[in-house]
């Protein structure tokens, strides 16, 4: 038989598990590009701003000078392209690696990868969907992916990168970052129906008594994500384990801190009935220097 805590702490870290282990950090907001690769020299900076902007989605090939690809969109989106060189000693697939990594960290989802050949021919890449003829390399040595992903508002970004190998051993990067328009249909993308938001990261303090590094522009968020009741807001519970302390003691803690913030929301507009607590304690690891020690990850999610 499973003590009462412990049989409470089960059932938190399941549903934990279900409303999304890996939402996007406040940290690091799809909002954000991801930083360059280190080894790289940014050549150009290209405004993108479209109503119609083509995405593929699918390997790509050309006929009768008109693209072809299986699954392809032309999106309304606003945001950038930039073109890196990369150093002499650094390689295009650590390149490609560098971005996929920490997009995939802030909650991106992989949508389509190809790889050589399989991509379809460079000359077409470089020339007819970025418009960037030093992107025109060999078509073995060519990769591309895109990703897609919601930031803490709720917003819908894109995020393309290509990279490639020139006849004369020069490696390029193309990256898009694009935000795309509330009312568009990205394929392949199942969260873009924008029903979880968050998480909200809020350190704690205390025992018998706690405080909350719970920000204005936070407090505001929070509001708008839940101001109608047909939504929950979710309080996952970390807490730190002590030297001296048994892990029931820390999930206590950490419910009781919940209980206490729930408290607070109560009191600032956010109706008790809508929230959740989840105490999980110190059983969880999140990456990011902001999602370590005692706090609160907040998500508000819609009801369907």
């Amino acid at each position: 038989m499973l003590d009462a805590a412990r049989f409470r702490f089960l059932q938190s870290l399941t549903l934990f598990v279900l409303i999304g282990f890996s939402l996007n950090s406040g940290a690091e907001s799809l909002r954000t590009a991801p930083d360059a690769f280190p080894q790289s020299r940014l050549q150009l900076t290209k405004p993108i701003e479209s109503s119609g902007h083509l995405v593929l989605f699918s390997p790509i090939r050309e006929v009768r000078n008109e693209i072809r690809s299986k699954v392809l969109a032309r999106l309304p989106v606003s945001g950038e392209g930039q073109l890196f060189e990369l150093d002499r000693d650094a390689s295009r697939h650590e390149a490609r690696d560098h971005y996929l990594k920490r997009l995939q960290a802030r909650g991106a989802q992989l949508l389509f990868e190809c790889s050589g050949i399989n991509c379809g021919r460079s000359n077409v890449w470089a020339n007819q969907v970025f418009e960037q003829p030093k992107l025109l390399g060999r078509d073995t040595e060519q990769d591309y992916f895109v990703v897609a992903g919601l930031d803490e508002q709720g917003q819908q970004w894109l995020t393309l990168v290509y990279t490639v190998t020139r006849g004369n051993l020069r490696e390029y990067v193309w990256v898009e970052h694009l935000n795309v328009a509330q009312e568009a249909v990205v394929p392949g993308f199942e969260a873009g129906n924008g029903r979880v938001q968050g998480p909200l990261v809020v350190p704690w303090q205390g025992g018998i008594t706690y405080r909350f590094d719970f920000t204005a522009s936070d407090r505001r968020k929070l509001l708008a994500w839940s101001e109608k009741d047909s939504s929950d807001v979710v309080l996952v519970a970390f807490s730190e384990l002590s030297d001296d302390e048994t892990f029931e003691a820390a999930i206590e803690r950490s419910d009781s801190a919940a209980q206490s913030f729930a408290d607070l929301l109560s009191k600032i507009g956010v109706s008790r009935s809508q929230i959740r607590i989840l105490p999980v304690g110190p059983a969880v690891q999140q990456a990011g220097p902001s999602r370590q020690g005692n706090r609160l990850e907040v998500v508000v999610i819609k009801r369907p």
